[in-house]
């Protein structure tokens, strides 16, 4: 742990602090305004009228059923792609179809925001395949969960309204806006930058060399700065290399990395000023950005400090032991560069990597799958995240009014037994198909044979995939062969249910809370602002989250842990 390890650390969240509020007002300003940006109004409404758009507002069921089948037709889409990606243009090497269970697993993973890849991109997929179909992916899941907050946050906080017209948006505006006024203009410029950086977009075909060593080595080429812009700063996660991040044509110098992990934490930072907006509070939105932000503190700094150390099995061998635990690590982004990119790639939904999370620390790689196990509330993925946040809320404030002896407010409205039956929902799902999957698959011989490591690594490694399918975050403990019948399909089933059930579930209670009526506030209304509403609400997170998975923490991470201190690895 170095000083500019934590300079770095600080820039990056003081950066966020200083773009969440100007952010926010472009975001509130695209979504909640009739007219988001006057000059491109003719341009919006021509699109609008080409796509048969009208704006009408739908309830929480019509939002929901134009989502889901957006969303159900994009697998399609994606599927048939890969299957026939032989006789599609843009395939210089002549890649064949991809095999169904991992054609199916992908386009599951790049519909839900997953972004998981039992493949690797530069070998499997051709540059059409990646480009028509997982790069629209990214820019049509990030638009999916943008529109999934905007209804309910509408939901939450607007007025009572008729109980024949409690509308909370239209689905087809949110996410046609969410294109072309956020990640179209935004991953343009961004692109730019990173190849700016050198970063590779190119159509060329793979280019043969002799190294200094004398030996031929195949160079991958690609439209690789395109797909990057957009796996960020939609928080999608999908690499176009196999190593993610970690590959120089992906991620080349220390500033890009820099730019990178701030576009993973930007639009999810920026929402919750856009949340206070429409709640016409912004003490809320703040309330819920600094809860994000200690968390996210305390979680790169546990990663930082245990990285630190030296790998007790090595600390025999004449080497330099000062830089920490380096295994797995690129030495251009150090232990301070990759310690806060996995933390911030787990803390939301994008999942990218710049290292080898298998070859961390076992409380370092602890710290990643708790980081996912808090239903990715930590900034979380665009939209999604505050989305799930927002049910904490709900649950925060259930217990605050059983403290005080009366019945919960939140934003003046009351909240009663149908939202809290949802928001419990929400948060047990994941419990339910995260433990069900590993404990089918640890007992299994058919998902036994797909780990490298046994003992409790190689439970992680289960774990810990199963984790980032239901948490749609989508990196993975590389150590597991997940490209097998077995885990192409019930990893394909867990970010499907994983991804729309919880929305089902969230929009269910903007539809319940919309027509209800605005509660003048009394003494006896808790508030939801400030420190101690802060400190409910990490703690609710923390005990319904983290501890709920101890016991199967304590028998992977935990025990790998103290059986290293005794010299012994898995």
């Amino acid at each position: 742990m170095t000083f500019l390890g934590w300079l770095e650390i600080s820039l990056l969240f003081l950066s966020v602090l200083i773009l969440t509020k100007p952010l926010g007002l472009y975001l509130y300003s695209i979504y909640e305004r009739p007219e988001p940006i006057k000059f491109l109004s003719a341009f919006e409404n021509k699109v609008f009228y080409i796509c048969g758009i009208k704006g009408e507002g739908q309830d929480w069921k019509k939002y929901t059923f134009a989502l889901v089948l957006l969303n159900i037709l994009g697998i399609l889409i994606v599927f048939l792609i890969q299957r026939i990606q032989y006789y599609l243009p843009l395939n210089p090497r002549d890649l064949p179809a991809v095999p169904w269970d991992l054609a199916l697993n992908t386009a599951v993973s790049f519909v839900t925001h997953t972004n998981w890849q039992a493949y690797a991109g530069e070998t499997t997929l051709s540059y059409f395949s990646q480009m028509a179909g997982l790069t629209w992916q990214n820019f049509a899941a990030a638009a999916t969960a943008m529109g999934a907050f905007f209804a309910l946050a509408r939901g939450i906080t607007q007025h009572g309204q008729d109980e024949k017209n409690i509308v909370i948006g239209n689905f087809w505006v949110d996410f046609m806006r969410s294109i072309l006024f956020v990640f179209l203009p935004g991953c343009f410029i961004f692109a730019l930058v990173l190849v700016s950086q050198g970063t590779i977009q190119n159509f060329s075909s793979p280019q043969d060399l002799i190294t200094l060593e004398g030996t031929q080595q195949t160079l991958a080429m690609g439209p690789a700065a395109s797909q990057v812009a957009s796996k960020l700063l939609g928080t999608n996660g999908g690499g176009f290399f196999n190593v993610n991040s970690a590959h120089p044509f992906e991620n080349p110098t220390p500033f890009s990395n820099f730019l990178q992990m701030l576009a993973l934490i930007l639009i999810p930072a920026a929402l919750t000023y856009t949340y206070g907006k429409i709640a016409k509070n912004q003490k809320d939105g703040w309330t819920l950005l600094f809860a994000m932000v200690i968390l996210s503190v305390l979680g790169v700094a546990c990663i930082y400090y245990f990285e630190s150390f030296t790998n007790p099995l090595l600390s025999q061998l004449p080497l330099v032991h000062d830089m920490g635990n380096m295994e797995g690590k690129e030495v251009r982004f150090g232990l301070a560069g990759s310690s806060l990119y996995a933390n911030l790639a787990t803390d939301t939904s994008g999942g990218p990597c710049n290292s080898m999370y298998d070859s961390f620390m076992p409380l370092g790689g602890m710290i990643l799958l708790i980081n996912m196990l808090l239903s990715e509330v930590v900034f979380g993925g665009v939209g999604v995240g505050l989305f799930g946040m927002l049910m904490f809320v709900i649950i925060s404030v259930f217990i605050a009014g059983l403290m005080v002896g009366r019945t919960p407010e939140y934003l003046g409205k009351k909240i009663e037994g149908k939202e809290v039956r949802f928001a419990i929902l929400y948060v047990a799902l994941y419990p339910l198909i995260i433990l069900l999957g590993t404990a089918w698959s640890v007992f299994a011989p058919y998902g036994l044979s797909s780990i490298l490591n046994h003992g409790p690594h190689g439970m992680s490694e289960i774990l810990y995939a199963y984790t980032s399918a239901a948490e749609n975050n989508g990196s993975a403990f590389a150590g597991l062969n997940a490209n097998t019948p077995w885990y192409n399909l019930t990893l394909a089933l867990t970010m499907f249910i994983g991804r729309f059930l919880s929305i089902i579930l969230g929009l269910a209670i903007a539809g319940s809370m919309v027509n209800k009526k605005i509660l003048a506030v009394s003494a006896g209304t808790f508030p939801t602002q400030g420190g101690l509403f802060i400190g409910l609400l990490i703690g609710v997170i923390l005990i319904v989250g983290a501890l709920t998975f101890f016991p199967i923490l304590a028998l992977g991470p935990f025990t790998e842990h103290l059986f290293l201190l005794q010299g012994k690895a898995f």
